[in-house]
């Protein structure tokens, strides 16, 4: 299986705790990467669409409430999917294994706040 892209990574991971349309789906993935991973709209949906096509993802036939618009469609996250997540996040997880060995990750630091003076 080929790594995941990061954007197809945080979608799947956005998925995984429960169906979202395509907004919610952005608002997660920026949460999760800390605004570091900010995609457009188009570049969102054509990797959900790409997700869709691959049968990680599929649109859900459930709406998460009943007032919600109708015109929003929701994803789900599905087994293959679920696969896919679980395989890239054990090869991420090997990889930083790796850089911990070869002492590329420092520890982090509590920040420190000067006296302004």
């Amino acid at each position: 299986m080929t790594p995941l892209t990061p954007l197809s990574y945080h979608i799947l991971l956005a998925l995984a705790d429960e169906d979202r349309h395509g907004y919610a789906i952005l608002k997660e993935v920026l949460a999760q990467s800390q605004g570091g991973l900010q995609p457009g709209t188009g570049a969102l949906y054509t990797s959900i669409q790409r997700l869709v096509d691959e049968g990680h993802i599929e649109v859900a036939t459930r709406r998460a409430n009943s007032g919600d618009d109708p015109r929003r469609r929701y994803y789900r996250l599905t087994e293959e999917g679920r696969s896919a997540l679980a395989v890239e996040t054990g090869r991420l997880t090997e990889l930083l294994s790796v850089a911990r060995r070869k002492r590329v990750l420092t520890p982090m630091r509590p920040a420190t706040t000067r006296a302004r003076s």
